[in-house]
């Protein structure tokens, strides 16, 4: 006899629209120019998703550098410092922007400021692609990086009165609340932008986790390690009450042994973690307990992005 178990199964989860989009690039450019494409960093924080397109011909490098000048090479998901592409055009490169357009959106938002004179105080983590990138936008000098409301209290800006803030797109919404509430407690006249940073599958994929945590004994969280996205739903699950919550990126990480005698089992992906590795946990489950699977849907997202005019079939 297998134990009983409730498997929550928490939506949104999964795939957004901008990784989506991302993958989509990869294997279109695959399709139009032949193997192999070059992609500057990981297209989306996803092993098993970059393996699968490694497979089909892409070749990831970190560097521009490591890129032949006679091949395509595509920009990540996350976005990348002007200069990246400012380089690929010296050196006459094909390249495919696949930024995000939540995140070329904040890209935009900082170039804005700066035009008007503002100094950009910039919420985010410390050497994460998407932080750099944005940073990347502006002179050296121009950003100034807070990762904590701690941290608000030691930075020295220009000029205290002519200050903006942008955030990552991927943040706890709850952290990044209270990061925002002290640099307008420092800085009252600092300007925000017209519509959060954070996007709308971050907000989504944590509303969701809050929503089961009172249900669950313990929480999984598909996901790489180096996904921020995926990260913060842990931290947003154990905030909320469910003390123990598990990253896993695939069901060969799952820790059993943590999961003895839990009666009820919270399961979300990130945005960047495929629906294949959550039906894989599934079974996973059902190999070892009686589950009985409950759906608790808090959103539906139905946003669509396009894939850049240089890859679209003609009409």
């Amino acid at each position: 006899m297998k134990p009983s178990l409730t498997l929550y199964l928490a939506a949104p989860r999964g795939f957004c629209a901008g990784v989506d989009r991302a993958i989509k690039i990869v294997e279109m450019a695959i399709e139009k120019w032949g193997a192999p494409v070059y992609v500057r960093h990981e297209i989306v924080h996803n092993r098993f998703v970059v393996d699968g397109l490694r497979a089909k011909g892409a070749v990831f490098v970190e560097d521009l550098g490591d890129c032949p000048d006679d091949r395509p090479v595509i920009f990540s998901a996350h976005g990348v410092p002007k200069s990246v592409p400012a380089e690929a055009e010296r050196r006459e490169m094909v390249y495919v922007d696949a930024t995000c357009p939540l995140v070329s959106k904040v890209h935009i938002e900082a170039e804005r400021h700066h035009e008007n004179g503002l100094q950009m105080v910039m919420i985010g983590h410390a050497g994460h692609p998407e932080t750099l990138g944005t940073m990347g936008q502006l002179p050296e000098g121009e950003v100034i990086l807070v990762e904590t409301a701690e941290d608000v209290a030691t930075i020295a800006p220009r000029d205290p009165q002519r200050l903006a803030f942008i955030t990552q797109t991927t943040l706890s919404v709850d952290d990044t609340a209270g990061i925002v509430a002290a640099l307008k407690a420092r800085f009252p006249t600092i300007i925000g932008p017209h519509k959060e940073d954070i996007c709308y599958a971050t907000t989504n994929r944590q509303e969701a986790v809050k929503a089961i945590a009172d249900r669950i004994d313990a929480l999984l969280v598909i996901g790489a390690p180096n996904s921020s996205n995926s990260r913060r739903l842990v931290e947003v699950g154990r905030a909320a009450g469910c003390a123990h919550a598990q990253l896993v990126e695939r069901a060969a990480d799952i820790d059993w042994r943590a999961l003895e005698g839990a009666g009820a089992v919270g399961l979300t992906a990130g945005a960047s973690a495929p629906e294949v590795l959550v039906n894989e946990v599934i079974d996973a489950f059902r190999a070892r307990f009686d589950v009985t699977l409950e759906l608790v849907e808090t959103a539906r997202e139905k946003v669509e992005f396009k894939v850049p005019r240089v890859l679209r079939q003609p009409a």
